[in-house]
């Protein structure tokens, strides 16, 4: 699934460690997230669009296969 977390996070110029500690990961969750190697949990979703004030359909992209 792709997401738009590195733009947003650049566009609050947040750290990749910030933003992890901000929402409760860490450092390797959220560079797994942004290079789509990992795909985030509701609950996890939920907690980046809260933080970055946005829906959960503007951070992540889904594509039906």
């Amino acid at each position: 699934m792709n997401n738009n977390i590195k733009e947003y996070r650049k566009n609050t110029k947040l750290t990749q460690d910030d933003l992890a500690k901000a929402v409760g990961v860490t450092r390797q969750t959220i560079i797994s997230l942004e290079n789509g190697k990992y795909d985030a949990s509701l609950k996890l979703a939920h907690k980046l669009a809260v933080f970055f004030d946005t829906t959960i359909e503007d951070l992540f992209v889904f594509e039906e296969e």
